[in-house]
């Protein structure tokens, strides 16, 4: 049922006294959209699976660095083929179509997936930091039973703040007047000033700074690696080898803080938006809104790219597995990942 004063806007659910308002753009519009987020989602999908297909098939990969990145590639796929269909047709449409109870659940899925990335970056910054800066002890303190440990602490904590935290109805408290903020086919999950702090503080600026301050060190330690062995001849002696080692371990470092820089560009503005909303009593633009969702959950494709680009070994199992795949599938999961 068309607006009767706007004929671009619409009732979500004409029956309804309180329905939202949704928009009817025209059908180049419709079309350019959907085809920007179902390439994103086809990106991310086949993406992190060949991610999540290489680390599982060629033993090459099985590290505890890896490990986390499994992981992570997991909690991205489930991005793709949970959050993002939804969410296409509520920026496409205005409205949500799926009912009141599964508003909730998208949107402690979102919750619950984005905390979850920014845990399994963190563990990978500490894996890397150990890798790089105690290179002797790395071996015996981060073992592969060691990272799956650290992954499901990830899931089990990100699971308890994100069904825990939202089902409690905590982020609500001292709100009053809830029903003016919402409407029949609308999803907004309104959150008081001091949960929005909170969660804003615990979930991206602290953990965003502890990353930071971790990879700095990490290249200063690198930095000083290269200065002590650029003199060095490179015989395969034992100085070399772990010097070939360090190497291999700052590429590695390298390309996961690219991953970490990704994921603050992408999501922090999402959660700085919504903080400085709640703080100041604004009610967040539609369209503004949908801008830096979207942002996050593009973080999603980001990653698989990023390793095809700047990781040799995920580039060479990629390959193996695209142009390939009757190789593939015929050879053992013996591959020469070597970085030359």
């Amino acid at each position: 049922m068309t607006h009767p004063l706007r004929p671009d806007l619409y009732y979500c659910f004409p029956g309804s006294n309180v329905s939202c308002i949704g928009v009817r753009l025209a059908f180049w519009k419709n079309f350019f959209l959907y085809l920007v987020f179902v390439s994103g989602m086809v990106v991310t999908v086949l993406g992190n699976s060949l991610v999540i297909v290489s680390i599982c098939h060629f033993k090459q990969l099985h590290s505890p660095t890896n490990v986390l990145i499994l992981s992570l590639a997991l909690v991205d796929l489930l991005v793709g083929v949970i959050v993002m269909p939804f969410s296409a047709t509520r920026t496409v449409t205005g409205c949500w179509f799926y009912g009141d109870t599964f508003c909730h659940l998208h949107f402690s899925f979102e919750v619950l997936l984005t905390t979850l990335s920014i845990f399994h970056l963190i563990c990978i910054s500490v894996d890397r930091h150990q890798a790089i800066c105690n290179p002797l002890h790395y071996s015996k303190n981060i073992t592969m039973s060691v990272a799956v440990m650290m992954a499901c602490v990830s899931w089990a904590l990100a699971a308890v703040y994100a069904y825990g935290g939202l089902y409690s109805k905590a982020n609500q408290v001292g709100l009053e007047g809830l029903d003016s903020y919402t409407c029949t086919g609308g999803c907004i999950i309104i959150s008081n000033p001091l949960w929005e702090i909170l969660s804003s503080a615990l979930r991206v600026f602290f953990p965003c700074t502890v990353m930071g301050c971790l990879y700095a060190q990490i290249f200063f330690v690198a930095k000083q690696h290269v200065r002590k062995t650029e003199d060095k001849n490179n015989c395969l002696n034992d100085r070399g080898r772990v010097r070939l080692i360090k190497k291999s371990e700052s590429k590695a470092a390298k390309t996961l803080s690219i991953v970490v820089g990704v994921f603050i560009f992408c999501c922090v503005p999402l959660y700085l938006l919504y903080l400085i909303g709640s703080l100041a009593g604004l009610r967040i633009p539609f369209l503004l809104s949908e801008v830096f969702y979207w942002m996050n959950y593009f973080n999603s494709a980001y990653n698989p790219i990023i390793y095809a680009l700047f990781h040799p070994s995920f580039k060479k199992c990629f390959h193996c597995i695209i142009i390939t795949l009757k190789n593939f599938c015929s050879h053992s999961s013996n591959l020469n990942l070597s970085d030359k």
